[in-house]
This record gives structure tokens, C-alpha cells and sequence, in this order.
């Protein structure tokens, strides 16, 4: 079974993978959601991961909106993947103990991935997770945020080759949240569906995220 078997030394971050369709690995804890992204993002897709994590991190991984472990790895992950908590692993288990818990989890990637762009999804996230038990629309209402979607309007203009408008950036913002009904509610507690809702909502008026 030799020439079945390829060991490859080096950082698993820093390495371009190979073809893969399985991974089973018991990651140091420090790369966990580097790594876990790094392999969501490997083209052509896995069939399945079955990794061992810090238990703090598999449950958040795993969190479902609610959850008051529920926060951006939750969303981003899950939008990626369907993942499933499998089994405790006990630090006894292991010999010298460490000083935290672990969990088994099973990550299997959304085929076909969904058709949403990554880096805006994940922008318009970071900025609703900033204070997850805000309001969106205090969230949104904040002058450094304003300025920032303003900057990235700039940018998204001069790149896309279109035409800039001179735009009331906070009022677009309140009247999206407004229309989406979502102005009063708090990022704790919205579904996956409900920020894909907000972001196409965000790009229809011309707004977007990175």
C-alpha cells in the first residue's frame, strides 16, 4: 500500500493541499478557524472533515442562531457547511492531560456552494457581530460605520467601472433595514436567511461589503 500513501512535511496553513476527499485530523487548537476556513475554501470540494477541537470552539462552531454562543464563526461556517457536533472527548483521554475540553465535529461543504460572495457576506457579518446585542439599526447608525460604507461605495464604483452618485449613505441604510423589517432586531437573533435577505437587500440599493 506504499505508493497509496503520500506524507507531506510542513504548515498546514501555509501548504497548498492536495486533491482530498476525506479529512481526519486532531487540530492544534491555535489554527482551528484558519484551518477550518482554509479547508471550506479548497477547490474541488471534500466530501467530509471529522476534527477534533477545543470545546469552546466546536460549540460555537455548531451554535445555532439564539445560542448565546452564536456569533460570526456560527454563520460563517454554516453558511459554508453543514456541521454537526459528534462526541465529547475528555482532557482525561489524554495522557499528559491538557488544560481544556474537546469535541468531535463533523463538517460536510455545501455542494454546490452558495451562490453568495463570500467577502461582502462576510463584511456585512463582522460589522452585525461587532455588538451582537445591539439593535442593527444603532449598529448601522454609527458615524465610523457610515463612513465605511461610504469608502466601500467609492472603491465598489471605481472598480465595477460605475457611474458614482452622490448618495445619502445613512438614509439608504435605515431605509433598507426598514424595508427588511430588521432595523429593530439584534444580530443574536436573525437567521442565516436573514442576513442573505439583508445583504442582497444592501447590494440592490448600491451598498456593499469587504
Amino acid at each position: 500500500l506504499i505508493h497509496k500513501l503520500q506524507i507531506i512535511h510542513g504548515d498546514a496553513i501555509k501548504l497548498k493541499f492536495p486533491f482530498f476527499d476525506v479529512c481526519v485530523a486532531n487540530v492544534p487548537y491555535q489554527i482551528s478557524s484558519p484551518l477550518t476556513f482554509k479547508l471550506l475554501s479548497h477547490r474541488p470540494l471534500f466530501r467530509c472533515a471529522v476534527l477534533m477541537f477545543q470545546r469552546e470552539f466546536a460549540m460555537r462552531l455548531v451554535a445555532k442562531t439564539g445560542d448565546p454562543l452564536f456569533c460570526r464563526l456560527s454563520l460563517n461556517a454554516q453558511l459554508l457547511a453543514k456541521v454537526d457536533h459528534m462526541m465529547k472527548v475528555s482532557r482525561n483521554s489524554f495522557r499528559p492531560p491538557p488544560k481544556v475540553e474537546s469535541s468531535v465535529v463533523r463538517i460536510e461543504p455545501r455542494n454546490p456552494p452558495p451562490p453568495v460572495n463570500f467577502i461582502e457576506w462576510d463584511g456585512l457579518v463582522r460589522l452585525c457581530f461587532s455588538r451582537k446585542n445591539k439593535t442593527l439599526g444603532g449598529i448601522f447608525r454609527n458615524k465610523n460605520v457610515l463612513d465605511l460604507l461610504q469608502k466601500n461605495y467609492d472603491v465598489y464604483c471605481a472598480l465595477n467601472s460605475v457611474e458614482k452618485k452622490s448618495i445619502d449613505v445613512k438614509q439608504l441604510v435605515m431605509k433598507t433595514l426598514e424595508d427588511t423589517n430588521l432595523k429593530e432586531k439584534r444580530s443574536a437573533k436573525l437567521s442565516q436567511d436573514d442576513f442573505l435577505m439583508l445583504l442582497e437587500a444592501f447590494n440592490s440599493a448600491g451598498l456593499h461589503f469587504k
